[in-house]
C-alpha cells in the first residue's frame, strides 16, 4: 500500500540507484534490475533467529526479517532458496501494518533485537519499518545486516534509525569477488561501505548488562575453503584501513549448498587447519575483540525456507 510508505523514499524505486549496481530500473513497474525484486516489500521470512553472534541475538534470540532478492550473486549463497530470481516471497502479499503485526507479536514474546537482512537493495522499506515500530511506541535495537555492497550515501540516510551493523567483509581480490559474487569491484564498495559504519558507530560495541549489545559495528569474514591467503588480506585490509579495535566475527561455518557441490573450490567444508591459520594471522594483526566459531558449526546454519521457521 503506497499510503504506508514516506512517499519521498518510495519514488526512490522509480529510477533505482539505491546500491552500487545504478539499475536505474523503474521498480514501481517490475522486477528488472539486478535484485530481480519490484518496489514491493519483498519479505520472505519474519521469524525468531538464535543463530547470529551471542551479542546479536542475546538469551531470547532476534527477529529477523529476510528480504528476498540480493544484490549480489554469491555462488555458494546459504539463502539461495530466497536470494535467486522468483524465490521466497512468503510474505510478498503482506502489506506494511501485516508486517507490523507479525513483528509486533514476535517482539511480545520479550524479543527486544529486530534484525534486517539482505536489505542493501530495500533501504526505504528498512526505514518505513522501523518508523512504522515507532508510531506503534516500539523502540527494539535495530540490526542492518548486509553483504556490504552497500552505497556510502544509501548507508549515511540509515543514520539515527540503525543500531548495530553486522557487515560482511569477503573478499579483497577483484578476480575472487568477479568468480564468486559477480562483483570485481566488491573489495573497494565494501570498503567505502563500512568505512561509513565505522564513522557513525566507532569501533566501541555498546554492551548491556544482559550480555547483548545496543549500539556499534560487528564485522563478519566467512573463511572460505582454499582460500586462506584471501582471508589474510582482508584481515589485513582491515587493521590498516580501518582498525583492529574493531569487533570481528571470524567464522568457520561454511557449508557447500547443492549450488556448488561440483565447485573445483568450493565443494568441501573448511580444515581445521585453515581456520586456525587465519585465526592466527588475526592475533598477530593485533585485533583484540570479537568471536570465533567451533568448526561443528558448520552443520547449524542450514536454513530451510519453506518453513515458518527456516532455523527451526
Amino acid at each position: 500500500m503506497v499510503e504506508s510508505y514516506n512517499i519521498s523514499d518510495l519514488e526512490l524505486f522509480s529510477d533505482c540507484t539505491l546500491c552500487p549496481h545504478e539499475c536505474g530500473v523503474n521498480r514501481l513497474y517490475g522486477a528488472d534490475g539486478y535484485c530481480h525484486t519490484d518496489a514491493g516489500l519483498n519479505i520472505s521470512s519474519i521469524c525468531i533467529h538464535r543463530g547470529e553472534e551471542p551479542v546479536i541475538s542475546g538469551p531470547s534470540g532476534i527477529c529477523n526479517i529476510f528480504f528476498s532478492g540480493c544484490n549480489l550473486r554469491c555462488i555458494y549463497c546459504q539463502n539461495h532458496e530466497i536470494s535467486r530470481q522468483g524465490c521466497g516471497k512468503g510474505y510478498a502479499n503482506m502489506d506494511l501494518e501485516n508486517v507490523l503485526d507479525k513483528i509486533e507479536s514476535i517482539m511480545s514474546e520479550g524479543i527486544r533485537v529486530v534484525g534486517f537482512v539482505s536489505p542493501s537493495h530495500v533501504v526505504p522499506h528498512v526505514k518505513s519499518i522501523i518508523y512504522g515500530l515507532r508510531s506503534r511506541g516500539l523502540n527494539p535495537i535495530t540490526v542492518y545486516n548486509t553483504n556490504s555492497y552497500d552505497k556510502a550515501e544509501t548507508l549515511r540516510s540509515l543514520s539515527g534509525l540503525i543500531d548495530l551493523y553486522l557487515p560482511d567483509f569477503k573478499y579483497v581480490s577483484p578476480e575472487i569477488a568477479a568468480r564468486f559474487s559477480d562483483a570485481s569491484d566488491y573489495s573497494e564498495v565494501a570498503l567505502r561501505a563500512i568505512k561509513e559504519m565505522y564513522y557513525q558507530k566507532g569501533s566501541t560495541l555498546v554492551i548491556n548488562e544482559n550480555g547483548t549489545a545496543e549500539s556499534g559495528i560487528l564485522l563478519r569474514h566467512l573463511v572460505l575453503p582454499g582460500h586462506t591467503s584471501e582471508s589474510i588480506k582482508v584481515l589485513k585490509t582491515i587493521a590498516y584501513e580501518i582498525s583492529t579495535g574493531i569487533h570481528i566475527s571470524l567464522m568457520s561455518q561454511y557449508n557447500p549448498t547443492e549450488q556448488v557441490r561440483t565447485h573445483p573450490e568450493l565443494n568441501r567444508t573448511l580444515y581445521s587447519s585453515e581456520y586456525k591459520l587465519v585465526v592466527k594471522e588475526m592475533e598477530s594483526l593485533g585485533f583484540r575483540n570479537g568471536w570465533l566459531q567451533d568448526m561443528d558449526s558448520q552443520e547449524n546454519y542450514r536454513p530451510d525456507f519453506s518453513k515458518e521457521n527456516p532455523f527451526g
